[in-house]
């Protein structure tokens, strides 16, 4: 008898592609610690039922970034298999909305306490630097969506 795969948690999603004046991406990086190595995320997080995409997107925003802004157009969507920070494999639609922030100052009061226990550092990356970081970044065709965000 053959035992099958415990079935993936679905897991709805909104991420966010901020880009600042200059056309940098705004990154965090995530220590989890254990086994997992650091790599570098865009900001973003599950969608709440009840929750729109882009309601999720805009709650998401404030909570990591503390910008208000509306969250702009969806310009992509990925559907990945993953295991997240708590150790939950799911299936992940993500859908990606592009914002646009003048200043490239941001607040991180609005992270839960698991937030502020791995996402310890965040960054402005160009695509080169992205292109050119040793550390894992997701998502793996940030580089390819950033190139297809209208100027």
């Amino acid at each position: 008898m053959v035992a099958s795969a415990p079935a993936l948690a679905a897991r709805p999603a909104a991420r966010i592609l901020l880009l600042d004046g200059a056309g940098r991406i705004l990154l965090f990086r995530f220590v989890p610690g254990g086994d997992r190595p650091p790599f570098w995320c865009t900001p973003g997080g599950a969608v709440e039922p009840g929750e729109s995409y882009a309601q999720a997107a805009r709650r998401e925003l404030i909570e990591e970034t503390g910008i208000d802004a509306d969250p702009g157009p969806e310009i992509a969507r990925r559907q990945v298999e993953f295991v997240t920070l708590e150790g939950v494999a799911v299936a992940a639609d993500e859908r990606y909305f592009l914002v646009r922030a003048e200043a490239a100052e941001i607040a991180t009061t609005g992270h839960t306490e698991l937030e502020r226990r791995v996402m310890i550092e965040w960054r402005w990356f160009t695509a080169g630097e992205i292109a050119a970081e040793d550390e894992p970044v997701y998502p793996d065709d940030l580089v390819e969506m950033m190139r297809g965000v209208p100027a």
